[in-house]
């Protein structure tokens, strides 16, 4: 028997953190390791308990998600824990922020279920790119910020097909899709995939999309 995914819920809200923890602990392939309603204790838990994901809050007392995750999965962090962040729409600036800071991924927080668990599942299995068209829009809707301008772009150690598939990535397309489009096996898109992110220092398919846009090599 596989083991099953092991759960940090982490949450200001005791209805909606009761919630998640019903929702988590329902599922055959899923246990709740413990629930924190502050961002310190999510820190401290995570560090004692080492879950397998750690589902985020923004706003919390004490220190805030996205610090949090800065200190869980952030750069430097030896051994870094994977965040999937909950955020809601008037918050989509923060979901910039948690990307830098770390984070896997992240789902707003009035998504079903059934794409919360998907995302919990997604996450643990190291495929991090979480719902693409929110992805592109918010990150789209930040990207002036965050693009360089021409003389500061630096030069991406990337083949003409990679820089394609990296582009394609960026635009919120999965595997599938990708294959679809550049007419690719799957198994080859993955290992362009994999090639990418070896070649940039990048963690998974999050950090590709912001250094896509940081760089300027999507629109």
């Amino acid at each position: 028997m596989t083991a099953p995914i092991r759960v940090l819920i982490a949450d200001d809200q005791v209805l909606v953190r009761t919630g998640l923890v019903t929702i988590v602990d329902a599922q055959p392939d899923m246990a709740v390791a413990g629930e924190c309603g502050d961002g310190r204790a999510a820190v401290d838990l995570a560090d004692r308990l080492r879950p397998d994901v750690v589902v985020m809050d923004v706003r919390m007392p004490v220190l805030d998600g996205i610090e949090a995750t800065s200190l869980l999965a952030g750069a430097g962090v030896p051994q870094p824990v994977k965040v999937l962040v909950v955020t809601t729409f008037n918050l989509d600036e923060y979901v910039y922020r948690a990307l830098r800071a770390g984070a896997s991924g992240f789902l707003l927080k009035d998504a079903p279920p059934d794409r919360l668990l998907h995302g919990i599942r997604t996450v643990a299995a190291g495929a991090a790119l979480l719902d693409p068209e929110v992805t592109r829009a918010l990150v789209g809707a930040y990207a002036t910020r965050i693009r360089p301008s021409d003389d500061d772009r630096p030069d991406v150690p990337l083949t003409p097909r990679e820089l394609e598939v990296l582009r394609l990535i960026a635009d919120g397309l999965s595997n599938s899709e990708i294959a679809g489009t550049l007419v690719l096996s799957q198994e080859t898109v993955k290992t362009y995939v994999s090639r990418i992110l070896a070649k940039l220092g990048l963690r998974d398919r999050v950090q590709a999309v912001v250094h896509a846009y940081r760089h300027g090599l999507v629109t």
